[in-house]
């Protein structure tokens, strides 16, 4: 990828800059300091959340609205960081309770954790829109959706602490917060295959708390801190033998969130019983919070390529044993969900390789990936509802009955196997760019793997629109041999109006859906326009995602921004 803009490397890297420095103090007229938006991202959606409790089962309409206008204060608070961001040289930082960094909690924006926020929230207003608009179709707009809305704020506050804060405690307790309101989200309703799927769940998601806990343990006992720009300066003056342990444990924890293999077959098992919008943000969120937090591990507290290759065996292992387990699925949403886990592998990729053009890939395809993945989970969604199932072998002709939703999955599933000119496609272009520039011989081995995981992508994905929109339906058994998830008995319970249980206002309805969703597909059809206008913009995105590599890779700008005058 090209490099953008000079200015993103335009420090001075000898001279220690003055305190307040290129931090944002006070503004013309002594506007307010622009740090102080820095914990909104995280204090606005909790604090929805509680009025939320308080409304009760009584005001599902205000709820619905709280979450809409939550959403969209917040992105806009998240667009001024992000021009703010990318305006100043160095990030933004804010210590709260006035505590010196090194004592009180620091949340800190640059580029890639305000970009980040900007995604996270445009992608969550519209699944939010689109959750509404399922649970008033189908159990009306006083349907009991009390522990839902309440609950998706405090997943949303979760991943939005973990991209901004500033210390390693800090992100566990970011994780911690998305990981149990995702505990609540996976198993709400309460039928068996929600509950068995949620179980796997919640005991993955604990160990790897665990192991992330024990980490930061183990590395405060070594160097005395958990923030992360004193961390980048201790941390080198560790043996290299106990860094390297540090090193492998940290990462290790992330690659469970992040869904790496051989770590991630927890994830085709968990995600596919839960209800379209929860699923879609799950696919789009959780998993990229993993990434983001491998970013900072490799740039900020280990860089260089100590574990390199060892990311580049497991980028290899992801894209390639996810997309085989892709392409043998009878179930569309277990199909999405192993590609969701072979299309990490990318990412991985662009991170291993360790320079800016493979971090800038790696950055741009995050981008992607969030708003194409949810999509696709959405898009899923309605195709249950108009065809009752998500079986392939029981789907059929739904071109004919909806030919508008054949539309809406096929962009975002061409898009995410690359199809020129797609936004899929100029991630790829850029991490295979990066690689061939590398030019070693595992980066060669990589670039196979990634051409031939698209190529399987698009057989994947194709194979899938055939069987839902063109063929004619095979009837309620699925051709023997194949490997199917089909839902079992107290599931379709929960799945048929007549029969169902769910009080969550997100189960799934039958093809005879009384009414049509136009919340549901209007929302849906706005995340496809977004991952279109990736391309048209795709000069201004990749020249971003190039200055936010730059700034990552640059330890000394994150340790000026925190403590100036300190360590180079």
């Amino acid at each position: 990828m090209a490099r953008g803009p000079a200015r993103a490397a335009q420090a001075h890297p000898g001279v220690a800059r003055p305190p307040g420095a290129g931090r944002g103090r006070r503004g013309r007229g002594g506007a307010v300091k622009v740090e102080y938006l820095i914990p909104l991202p995280v204090v606005l959606p909790l604090l929805a959340a509680g009025v939320k409790f308080i409304i009760g089962p009584r005001g599902n309409r205000l709820q619905g609205l709280i979450s809409v206008v939550v959403t969209i204060v917040t992105l806009l608070t998240e667009i001024a960081l992000l021009f703010a961001a990318d305006d100043r040289d160095g990030p933004l930082v804010l210590t709260l309770g006035g505590f010196s960094p090194g004592v009180g909690i620091t949340m800190v924006a640059d580029r890639l954790s305000a970009m980040m926020l900007v995604i996270t929230s445009t992608v969550v207003l519209c699944i939010l829109i689109y959750s509404i608009g399922q649970g008033a179709v189908d159990q009306g707009a006083s349907g009991p959706l009390t522990v839902y809305h309440p609950t998706f704020l405090i997943l949303v506050a979760g991943v939005s602490d973990a991209f901004l804060a500033g210390d390693l405690f800090n992100m566990f307790v970011g994780f911690e917060i998305l990981l149990v309101a995702s505990y609540v989200l996976i198993t709400m309703g309460g039928t068996g295959p929600r509950i068995r799927s949620g179980a796997t769940y919640v005991i993955v998601g604990m160990l790897s708390s665990l192991s992330f806990l024990v980490s930061v343990a183990m590395i405060y006992a070594a160097t005395g801190t958990v923030n992360m720009a004193q961390l980048a300066v201790r941390i080198a003056l560790l043996p290299p033998d106990v860094a390297l342990v540090l090193h492998v444990m940290l990462i290790t924890a992330f690659a469970v969130k992040a869904a790496v293999f051989p770590l991630s077959m927890w994830l085709p098992d968990s995600y596919p019983t839960a209800p379209a919008p929860v699923t879609a943000a799950f696919a789009g969120l959780l998993t990229k919070v993993g990434v983001y937090a491998i970013i900072r591990a490799q740039t900020l507290l280990f860089p260089g390529d100590r574990l390199g290759l060892l990311l580049m065996v497991g980028a290899f292992l992801t894209m390639i044993v996810g997309i085989l387990g892709a392409i043998v699925q009878a179930d569309l949403r277990r199909m999405l969900s192993f590609t969701l886990v072979s299309h990490i592998g990318y990412m991985i990729f662009g991170v291993a390789l360790g320079t800016v053009d493979g971090m800038s890939g790696a950055i741009f395809y995050a981008f992607h990936h969030i708003t194409v993945q949810a999509t696709l989970f959405l898009v899923t969604g309605l195709i249950e509802r108009r065809g009752g199932s998500t079986n392939l072998g029981r789907l059929g002709g739904l071109a004919r009955v909806s030919p508008l939703i054949g539309v809406v999955y096929l962009v975002p599933a061409l898009n995410l196997a690359g199809i020129p000119p797609m936004s899929g496609f100029l991630g790829k272009l850029g991490l295979l760019q990066a690689g061939a520039i590398m030019g070693t011989p595992a980066a060669y081995v990589l670039l196979g793997a990634a051409i031939a995981t698209s190529l399987l992508t698009l057989y994947a994905v194709s194979r899938a629109w055939g069987a839902a929109f063109w063929r004619r339906p095979r009837g309620p058994v699925a051709e023997p041999g194949t490997v199917v998830s089909s839902p079992g008995p107290e599931e379709h319970a929960a799945r048929s109006p007549e029969l169902r249980t769910d009080t969550t206002g997100l189960g799934e309805s039958s093809v005879t859906a009384a009414r049509f969703p136009r919340l549901m597909l209007g929302s849906t059809i706005a995340l496809v326009v977004m991952s279109l206008a990736f391309t048209p913009f795709a000069g201004p995105l990749i020249a971003y995602a190039d200055r936010a590599a730059t700034e990552s890779l640059r330890q000394d700008a994150y340790i000026h921004a925190v403590f100036p005058g300190i360590g180079r």
